[in-house]
């Protein structure tokens, strides 16, 4: 089981690390405004998975006859038919989506991504099956891999081009290692069937998971485009970097944390105590995701940041640390979802992400009324928070978990975040390492390492897991 974890840690680290210093190293080479409209492809391509995504990767490990090949099939075909219709929408949006952003002269350029996810849709599902296993060697190199390829192409085409379309051929060029990937790395032949029956039933499963598609588009994109829209491409690069820099770590652990824990939550649904410790631990797990992340950015965030980027984005340093606690409380809220999933409860993150869509029409006017990010930042602090409530009610009522063991380290999280905005307004981040360390960073760091103790049932887990 340890070297599961570590795979699955370190697999998806590996990938995602790689993608972020993609984004950094095209950050370095064009001009903030050119990245800025880098940034917007990824908010394209959002858009679509949006309005098409079923979960049929997660139903696929969950559903009692997924290991069925007739079913599998049945999955790839369903899968090649979103790709089809996500196609045909990128490519009807893509001047309007353009000219809602104001650069109606590259609406060619979302033309042509919409042909990825078409690309998409040939994937073979083998690398999501084996999870059911706990074979997770085939999801971690289609993971790990292409973005190392992605990567390796920059520098040529930085040469060729030298602008935003670096990161537009990138794009396709990891999206087409995956796929052949998925290929090479699969046990069973590759076949397609369309069964409209189980493309009913992997609608019913699968439209909550759309509707939270909907609002993960609003939790991730939403800011973005109001900030593109009123403020420009270049504070839209600052703004999207410090989501960059501070939500890849919590989604590489959020996706490994759930990969790990939703086969055994699944598995032990029928023993209630069994299940009630697990999906406490799921939660905590969540938690201390966030709480590490707080960490590493108060005492490490302004040099680093300094480092990677250089003097051309020193804007960030000033939402940097907020921005991390809105990270940190988005990702306290997996935890709950992964527990109601287990349960084919796949609407409890939905509802969670309720309260930061509702948000945006609140920051939209924050920021054509006050002309800054931070404003908008502290609103969605806040509907993270409602969500995270929420979902732990929803989890609670649903699948039977206690939560009276998370009352302590959801106070002490609480603390912690509300203790890293106080040090940033107080002593703002700095570049150097010796002026970045104020005593206040410390007591910071020990309302962290307080809460991190308190996790009593993850600590458990670890230890009955991974050290006993």
């Amino acid at each position: 089981m340890l070297k599961k974890a570590f795979m699955l840690v370190s697999g998806n680290a590996f990938g995602s690390a790689l993608l972020l210093l993609r984004n950094l190293i095209i950050a370095r080479l064009i001009s903030p405004e050119d990245y800025g409209i880098a940034s917007t492809f990824a908010i394209a391509m959002s858009i679509v998975e949006m309005l098409s995504y079923l979960g049929l990767n997660q139903m696929i490990v969950i559903d009692k006859d997924g290991d069925d090949p007739g079913v599998q099939k049945a999955m790839q075909g369903f899968q090649v038919l979103r790709g089809l219709m996500s196609s045909a929408l990128l490519f009807v949006i893509a001047y309007p989506y353009a000219r809602f952003l104001g650069i109606e002269h590259i609406a060619w350029a979302y033309q042509a991504i919409a042909f990825i996810p078409l690309v998409n849709g040939l994937q073979h599902f083998d690398m999501h099956r084996l999870k059911r296993h706990l074979n997770f060697t085939p999801w971690i190199v289609t993971q790990a891999v292409p973005p190392l390829i992605s990567v390796l192409s920059v520098w040529p085409l930085a040469l060729y081009f030298g602008d935003y379309r670096i990161m537009l051929v990138a794009l396709f060029v990891q999206a087409g290692a995956m796929v052949i990937l998925s290929h090479v790395m699969a046990e069973r032949r590759y076949g397609l069937t369309f069964d409209f029956a189980l493309i009913r039933r992997a609608t019913v499963f699968g439209w909550p998971l759309l509707l939270n598609g909907v609002l993960l588009f609003g939790v991730f994109n939403g800011e973005r485009l109001i900030v593109g829209r009123e403020l420009g491409m270049s504070q839209l690069a600052v703004f999207s970097m410090s989501i960059t820099l501070t939500l890849t770590p919590t989604l590489v652990l959020a996706g490994a944390t759930q990969a790990l824990f939703l086969p055994q939550l699944s598995a032990s649904r029928d023993r209630d105590e069994s299940f009630r410790w697990l999906g406490v631990a799921a939660t905590e797990a969540g938690l201390a995701i966030g709480v590490l992340l707080i960490l590493g950015v108060v005492l490490l965030g302004g040099p680093v940041i300094h480092l990677l980027l250089g003097p051309k984005y020193a804007a960030i340093l000033e939402i940097l640390v907020p921005m991390a606690v809105v990270q940190a409380v988005r990702v306290a809220k997996t935890g709950g979802s992964t527990v109601a999933l287990s349960k084919e409860r796949s609407g409890n993150a939905a509802a969670a992400n309720l309260f930061r869509v509702l948000s945006l029409p609140i920051s939209w006017y924050a920021v054509t009324h006050t002309g800054t990010v931070m404003t908008v930042i502290f609103i969605a602090i806040t509907a993270e928070a409602l969500g995270y409530l929420l979902s732990l009610r929803l989890a609670a009522r649903r699948t039977g978990i206690l939560l009276g063991p998370l009352v302590l380290p959801s106070t002490l999280t609480a603390m912690a975040c509300l203790a890293a905005l106080v040090d940033a307004w107080v002593h703002p981040p700095q570049t150097g390492f010796a002026a970045h360390l104020d005593w206040s960073r410390w007591a910071v760091a020990a309302v962290c390492l307080a809460a991190l103790a308190s996790m009593s049932a993850l600590r458990g887990y670890l230890w009955r897991r991974f050290v006993r």
